[in-house]
């Protein structure tokens, strides 16, 4: 076969796609030789173009978007290059179009017949029919991880946030997500960076700090709003990262500096505050206990004084009730006897004011002891009749209860009788 016969056979094969230029490869066993020769001589410059253009038209066949239209034709650069943004995933390449396929698990192979949906192959075995179905899309039904770059936002405070973040989806209608929107990844990755922008322009920095839960809550919820016709859901959005400016960290770490200082001081000046409250609740127990120390010793002290004059003067009752009766019981040897002691109290008293240096006033009749016993007797003497009196007083009183009660005459004279005689009795000691 001469190279023309084989261009002229391979030409159709590339614009068929990759079952097509499979089958026309199988040469006859004569163009095998005959291409096996051409091979061992050195190739021709034609030849040489036409392996390039065949090898290209391979890769960009077995390109994941080969539907897509060429990047420089809608005047941006391709992947990596300025105006497009970085793909963070690799895109899985179609698998060749055979009789029999096994599809893999969690996978969804959209099927094209003639260039138009045909069917989604499920897990499992699969038949496809040469030259007419093709594999268009591959989708992986499985949780799969969205790297979210850093992007600039604006807070409500006026503060430049440099944020990444990781976003987290599932295909679940694998014909929306092929046919729905050209790249759902890309899609996706730019509805959660426009919607971090919207979020943080409505929060301030504390808020964006504090509430970063609820800041992935209302990103995923609003990609998920946006992404049902794509046939994609959002999992769950989790911000990475969050870098404010120098300035504004110098600022937050005076803040937090300040702060801390602010609660030492607070806590001190209630530990002072605690223990000025305490040492004075101590003196005021210590001066309540004093005093009431003070007071049971004082009652003490007085319970005592009032039992020692009780005492005392029970005591001197009873000495002078008992001198009282030995006089009366004694009599003219008793008042001799009380004669004599007053004699030598009277002594003894002049004794010690001898042997003192002190100014005295003393009576005329000092030297005259006899006299002054005979005053003191006097006055004991007088003593007694005011003694006997009242004695007497409430004897007659007495007798005038009996004669209230209507005893008889003779009664009442032996009554007065009896209390004229002690009177007299009285009198005369």
């Amino acid at each position: 076969m001469s190279m023309v016969s084989m261009q002229k056979g391979l030409v159709p094969a590339i614009r068929q796609g990759p079952a097509l230029r499979s089958a026309a490869l199988v040469l006859s066993p004569a163009s095998t030789r005959s291409l096996a020769s051409q091979q061992l001589s050195p190739p021709s410059p034609s030849l040489l173009h036409h392996r390039a253009a065949l090898q290209s038209t391979r890769s960009f066949s077995h390109s994941p978007r080969h539907g897509a239209p060429n990047p420089s034709i809608l005047g941006i650069s391709g992947p990596g290059g300025p105006g497009m943004a970085t793909s963070y995933f690799q895109k899985p390449s179609l698998p060749a179009n055979t009789i029999v396929r096994f599809v893999p698990q969690q996978t969804a192979w959209i099927v094209e017949r003639m260039g138009k949906y045909n069917r989604i192959l499920e897990p499992g075995l699969a038949l496809m029919i040469p030259f007419i179905d093709r594999i268009a899309y591959v989708k992986s039904l499985k949780e799969v991880a969205i790297e979210i770059p850093s992007q600039s936002a604006i807070t409500a405070d006026n503060v430049t946030l440099d944020l990444d973040g990781v976003l987290y989806t599932r295909v679940f209608d694998a014909y929306k997500a092929s046919y729905g929107v050209e790249d759902a990844e890309y899609a996706i990755s730019q509805l959660a960076q426009t919607t971090m922008r919207s979020e943080i322009g409505q929060l301030t920095l504390d808020h964006v700090l504090k509430e970063r839960a609820a800041l992935n809550i209302n990103i995923t919820a609003a990609i998920n709003e946006a992404a049902q016709a794509w046939g994609v859901t959002c999992l769950r959005y989790e911000i990475r990262d969050i870098h404010a400016p120098p300035s504004v960290v110098d600022a937050m770490h005076r803040q937090v500096t300040a702060e801390r200082s602010k609660r030492a001081e607070i806590l001190e000046s209630e530990g002072q505050r605690q223990s000025a409250i305490n040492i004075a609740e101590g003196k005021k127990q210590s001066v309540i206990l004093a005093s009431e120390a003070l007071r049971a010793e004082q009652i003490n002290r007085a319970s005592g004084e009032s039992e020692a004059i009780m005492l005392k003067a029970k005591a001197t009752a009873q000495g002078i009730d008992a001198v009282a009766k030995s006089i009366a019981q004694g009599a003219d040897a008793a008042q001799g006897a009380v004669s004599l002691s007053v004699a030598e109290k009277y002594v003894d008293a002049f004794g010690k004011l001898a042997k003192e240096g002190t100014a005295v006033v003393v009576p005329g009749n000092v030297g005259d002891i006899g006299g002054m016993i005979a005053t003191a007797l006097s006055v004991y003497g007088k003593v007694g009749d005011a003694q006997s009196k009242t004695m007497a007083k409430r004897s007659l009183e007495q007798s005038n209860v009996i004669e209230e009660d209507g005893q008889n005459a003779q009664s009442q004279l032996s009554q007065r009788d009896s209390i004229v005689a002690d009177f007299d009795k009285v009198t005369r000691r």
